[in-house]
C-alpha cells in the first residue's frame, strides 16, 4: 500500500516539475546555505506564514526539508492558503525525484 502512495507522489512531483514548479526548501538558512538543491527558494517553516506571499500561487510548489516533518507542516499551511503543493519529504528524496 505504501509503495502505491510513493509511486503516486513521484508522478505528482514529475507533473509539477513539468509545469514549472517552485522548489521550496523550508530548512533553516544555515542548513540551506550548507547544502541545497539549485533553484530552490529558502523560506524556513518558522516564517512561512509571513513569507508565502513571495511565492507564485499560479505555479505548483514542491516542498522539502531535511527529513520530511517540517516540509509536511509547510505544505499543510500552503494548501490551506490555496497553493497547489506537494510535500516531497527530505532533501535526499527530492534529489532522487530530480534524476531523469
Amino acid at each position: 500500500m505504501f509503495g502505491l502512495f510513493k509511486s503516486k507522489k513521484k508522478e505528482i512531483i514529475k507533473k509539477y516539475l513539468e509545469e514549472g514548479a517552485q522548489l521550496l526548501d523550508v530548512r533553516t538558512a544555515s542548513e540551506f546555505n550548507s547544502n541545497h538543491i539549485k533553484g530552490s527558494k529558502n523560506i524556513p517553516v518558522q516564517v512561512i506564514d509571513q513569507n508565502m506571499k513571495s511565492l507564485d500561487k499560479e505555479k505548483p510548489v514542491i516542498v522539502y526539508c531535511a527529513m520530511g516533518g517540517r516540509s509536511n507542516m509547510a505544505a499543510n499551511k500552503l494548501k490551506a492558503n490555496g497553493f497547489k503543493v506537494i510535500n516531497a519529504g527530505g532533501i535526499g528524496t527530492m534529489r532522487k525525484h530530480l534524476k531523469p
